[in-house]
Formats: C-alpha cells, sequence, structure tokens
C-alpha cells in the first residue's frame, strides 16, 4: 500500500485564520476594482458591490459548510473530486490557477503603481520590475513557512485597515458637501443594465478571498468551527468597508480619474484622498495601498501554492509539487512553480485585461464550488440548500456578463486545460 502524503502543520487559529481572509480581500478590491467598476457603470458600481456581496455571502456559505466536512488543501479542486467528478475537481483546480495567478499580478502590478507614485519615480519605465521584484521577496516569505507568512500578514493587514478607516473620514464632509450631485450620472446611459452588471462580476472577483481560508483548510486548527466562523466574519468587515470606500471614492472620483485610472501607471484612491483638502491623507492612503497589495499578493501565492500542491497529490499535476519541506510547514516546489507563472503574468503588465479574465475564471470556479455544495448529504449541510442554489445560479449569469472575448478565452483555457490533463494522465500511466 502507498504511504498516505505528507500532511502540512495546523498553524491557523480564528483570528490568524480572519486577517489570512481579510488580506486577501483588502487589496485590489479597494484599490483597483472599485474604479474600474466605476468606469463601467458609473455611481452605481455602489449597487453593484452590494450585489456581489450578497452572490459572494451564497458562496462563501457554501465554501464554509464544504472545508468543514473536508479540511484539507486544494479548496474546490479536492470538493469537485470528492462530490462530483474528477473532471470538475480538475476544471476548478486549474481557472483557480489561471484566474488567482491573474489576480496576483494585478497586485503586484497595483503594488508598483502606488510605490511608484508615492516615491514620484518615473513608474512607466520601471513600474514592471518593481512588480516583479514584489513577487520575489513575498515568495522568500512564503518559502519560509506558514507561520512568518501569518504575522507577516497580520502587520500588513493593520496597515491597511487604518488607512481606510482614515480615508473614509477623511473623505466623509465631501461626501455630504456634494449630495446627490456626487453620484451623477448613477448608472452608464449606454448600457445601464448590462454595464451594472458587468460591474458585479468584476467587484465578485474582489471578494473572493475569504476562499483562501478553505484552500487553507489543512492548515487551520479545529477546522469544522473555525472555518465558517472564519469566512462569515471576513466576508462582513470586507462588505462594509467596500461599501464605505466606494461610496467615498465615487464621490471624489472626477471624470478624467474614471478615464485612466485603471491602466496600471496610477493611484486612483491616492489621487482621490488628495483632493479631500487635507495634508497627509493621499500619502497614508498611498501607505495603505501598497501594504494591501502585498497582502494580496501573499496571500495568492499561499492559496495558489496549496492547489498545485493538491493538483500533484492526484495526479493532475506533475507529482514533485506534492512534496513537503521536513518541517511539514512549506510545499517549497508548488510555490516556485506558483511565483514562475505569477512572474509571466506580471511582465505582461495590463491591469484591466488580468482583471476581467479573473472575474470570469474565478465566477467559473465558485459555479463549482456551490454544485459540490448542493450534494452534501443533509447530515454534513450546516446551511439550507437554497443558499448553494443561488450562488451557483448567481455565478453563471454574472460569468458571461464580462467582456465576450474574455469569457470565449476563458473557455478556451478550460478546454486547453481538460486536454493537458488527459495527456499528462497518458503519459503518466504505468
Amino acid at each position: 500500500m502507498p504511504s498516505p502524503p505528507a500532511q502540512l502543520k495546523r498553524e491557523l487559529g480564528l483570528f490568524g485564520a480572519v486577517m489570512m481572509g481579510l488580506g486577501s480581500i483588502i487589496g485590489t478590491g479597494v484599490f483597483v476594482s472599485i474604479v474600474i467598476g466605476t468606469q463601467t457603470t458609473g455611481a452605481s458600481v455602489i449597487v453593484a458591490i452590494a450585489i456581489a456581496g450578497v452572490v459572494a455571502a451564497c458562496n462563501a456559505l457554501s465554501s464554509a459548510q464544504l472545508a468543514a466536512n473536508h479540511p484539507t488543501s486544494g479548496g474546490t479542486y479536492e470538493y469537485g473530486y470528492v462530490y462530483l467528478s474528477p473532471a470538475l475537481g480538475f476544471s476548478a483546480g486549474w481557472m483557480f490557477l489561471c484566474a488567482k495567478s491573474a489576480s496576483a499580478a494585478t497586485a503586484a502590478l497595483g503594488f508598483a503603481g502606488y510605490a511608484l507614485t508615492l516615491s514620484g519615480a518615473p513608474s512607466d519605465r520601471i513600474n514592471t520590475l518593481v512588480a516583479l521584484g514584489a513577487v520575489a521577496v513575498l515568495g522568500v516569505v512564503v518559502l519560509s513557512g506558514m507561520r512568518r507568512s501569518n504575522w507577516t500578514n497580520m502587520v500588513i493587514v493593520a496597515v491597511t485597515l487604518v488607512a481606510l478607516l482614515v480615508f473614509c473620514v477623511a473623505g466623509l464632509p465631501h461626501v455630504l458637501d456634494q449630495g446627490q450631485d456626487a453620484f451623477r450620472p448613477f448608472l452608464n446611459e449606454d448600457r445601464p443594465l448590462s454595464g451594472l452588471l458587468e460591474a458585479t462580476a468584476l467587484m465578485f472577483v474582489a471578494y473572493t478571498g475569504y476562499g483562501r481560508i478553505a484552500t487553507l483548510g489543512e492548515e487551520v486548527r479545529e477546522p469544522r468551527r473555525t472555518i465558517p466562523r472564519a469566512i462569515m466574519l471576513t466576508l462582513t468587515v470586507s462588505m462594509v468597508l467596500y461599501i464605505a470606500v466606494g461610496v467615498v471614492a465615487t464621490a471624489g472620483m472626477g471624470g478624467l480619474l474614471r478615464e485612466d485610472a485603471a491602466s496600471g501607471q496610477h493611484a486612483p484612491l491616492s489621487t482621490i484622498a488628495d483632493g479631500f483638502g487635507m495634508p497627509g491623507v493621499g500619502v497614508i492612503v498611498s501607505v495603505g495601498a501598497i501594504t494591501a497589495m502585498l497582502g494580496v499578493l501573499l496571500n495568492l501565492i499561499l492559496g495558489l501554492s496549496r492547489i498545485a500542491l493538491a493538483m500533484g497529490r492526484r495526479g493532475d499535476l506533475p507529482a514533485s509539487l506534492a512534496r513537503i519541506d521536513t518541517r511539514g510547514t512549506t510545499p517549497t516546489t508548488a510555490v516556485i512553480f506558483v511565483l514562475m507563472i505569477i512572474s509571466v503574468l506580471t511582465a505582461i503588465g495590463s491591469i484591466r485585461l488580468a482583471w476581467s479574465f479573473s472575474a470570469f475564471t474565478v465566477l467559473i470556479y465558485y459555479a463549482i464550488t456551490n454544485l459540490a455544495s448542493i450534494r452534501l448529504s443533509s447530515d454534513a449541510r450546516l446551511y439550507p440548500v437554497a443558499v448553494s442554489w443561488c450562488g451557483l445560479i448567481g455565478c453563471l449569469l454574472l460569468a458571461f456578463f464580462v467582456e465576450p472575448r474574455i469569457w470565449v478565452s476563458g473557455l478556451g483555457i478550460l478546454a486547453g486545460g481538460l486536454v493537458w490533463r488527459y495527456v499528462w494522465r497518458w503519459l503518466s500511466a504505468p
């Protein structure tokens, strides 16, 4: 009989798991996607944030009960295998690798944009190099183990939360002064409904960091009790914060900013904060943005490496990715593999393209999460099955409101992944 695969140590408690979730969520969602969403739908991005939060809540409950029943590395990749079929399980893992690698590139480029804007350096020339440097440094942190990664994340999240609270408090007088005029036009006049739904799909991605808690399930203490509580606490805090920042940011956003703030060479929230007329607020927001992007990047490297670990264990990727270091804290080969993928996507250098692609692929991923949750037995279920059905329908509807070229490309990549699985397993067969 083959020996069971080596397991990672359980080193995360409730507070650490919540901070990991917040570190995954509070970053590109606040500092990048709100501006992209406003470009798409106007001031109604606030409504898009709320709708995306409801869909995310359904997915969060599905993820929570699956993780509570199956607390191992891999998240929906594992749930698909256990509760659905190997093909759907692989599809979830493949789409997660694609989506979140793109999100990691977005975070790295966002970090570089804010850091270079704060320093006054010529961002057009070295933006990508700075982003690649951030990927390398945080890769070293992740390779050092979960405990050090957890402490690093806690410091990052604390700084980010303080900066966002300062932004909201400083911008509140501006919102009150402008009144209703701050939120005009409310909808995109050319495509009011489709623009709102596309913005909702883009904003949905900003919430999906809570899934990192499930992906790290093998490293959470008392998983059946801790994981559901951590996921819902993370999502609640994030939703309140997103809506508050969305209101203030929308009120302070000018036409020029809406046109080009998501190009990857700008720091939109810092520019908005500078318009509040309070000295130092823009700098504080820039510092918070820098730490937020680093937090997202750190957590994505962690999550992606655990997916690669799980896929290596099941033979969907090379078995070498399933190796764990002698301390039992890090899948070293998987981390290095993930760093290589993120670095290639970062070198492409397009935030808008990366974010839109991430939106489609992550919606497919969570559709499979909900489908797996529907298959849970009544004894294993923690929440009504209607929650999972709502999450499934919401994900499938939103997935096809991103740009057609994005979802066509996404389906093509999924088909390519399934071909890869067939060929790899055929070549690996004894």
